[in-house]
């Protein structure tokens, strides 16, 4: 398997402060991609200058501001490789992530997707991550669930694999990433590499976590498309309509107490028909 068939695929809106820290952690890497894909979701900054000016070598592609999901599908179109690295603009890698994660998958090769351990740094302090993030390989449909267990930013995806089970869906504001690794890992297993391979920063305003409230609104979603699709069956069927319940009840007390009585309603549906699939 040779490196030169992995394509870096760079979504980025507004972060030419960040961007160049991204970019020269792939350049760093002990074995080169094909090629690094940057998409400029619209930005209104000098991010077309930093490229030009530091990164002519990138592919730089720029489209209207549509959204994190949009930007990544654009890069993933326009992608030659084989292999697709993904790599939020505000986060880095280490310099051997990609050369230990395709080692990994030469030795499992019926796993189309490897992601990696992560440090994460929160306002410029390095803090450990909790339980419920906890992360692992294998069939792992089940951990992914409760909250999104993979980082965009430490996958490799092989390429086929969006034929089959399809792109980001560009429908959902946020939790885009949940969405997909559900479709994922509801039919394939995933390789896991311990050992952090990104460094991941948190704790700025213009993260999709800090931009809207009630992220389970979206889980919910993702939770009802999984579990709708007929791709799913058996426990994890009904693991995943368990979890959709637990989480439409939950958004139901939350609408409640904010005098949203439709909405609790219409949540409290959604508790009743899906607990039916339990």
């Amino acid at each position: 398997m040779s490196l030169a068939s992995v394509s870096v695929v760079i979504p980025t809106y507004n972060r030419a402060a960040l961007l160049g820290r991204a970019v020269t952690s792939v350049q760093r890497q002990t074995l080169r991609p094909l090629e690094i894909i940057i998409v400029d979701d619209g930005s209104t900054d000098d991010t077309r200058q930093l490229v030009e000016r530091a990164f002519p070598e990138c592919h730089y592609l720029h489209q209207s501001n549509r959204g994190v999901s949009s930007a990544r599908n654009l890069g993933i179109k326009a992608s030659r490789g084989e292999w697709i690295a993904l790599l939020d603009s505000d986060d880095e890698w280490l310099p051997e992530k990609l050369a230990k994660q395709l080692q990994l998958l030469t030795d499992l090769p019926d796993h189309p997707l490897c992601h990696t351990g992560e440090i994460w740094v929160r306002k410029g302090r390095r803090v450990n991550a909790m339980k419920k993030h906890a992360k692992s390989g294998g069939w792992i449909f089940p951990n992914c669930l409760p909250l999104c267990v993979i980082s965009p930013s430490s996958v490799l995806i092989r390429r086929s694999l969006f034929d089959e089970i399809g792109l980001f869906d560009e429908c959902l504001p946020a939790c885009e990433d949940y969405d997909l690794w559900l479709r994922i890992c509801s039919r394939h297993p995933v390789a896991y590499l311990e050992t952090p391979q990104i460094v991941k920063y948190g704790g700025h305003t213009d993260q999709l976590s800090q931009q809207f409230w009630g992220m389970d609104r979206f889980r919910v979603r993702a939770l009802e498309k999984i579990v709708n699709s007929g791709a799913i069956s058996g426990k994890n069927l009904s693991a995943a309509a368990s979890m959709l319940a637990y989480k439409a009840a939950i958004l139901a007390k939350g609408a409640g107490k904010r005098g949203k009585s439709e909405e609790a309603e219409s949540y409290l549906k959604l508790q009743s028909d899906y607990l039916k699939m339990t």
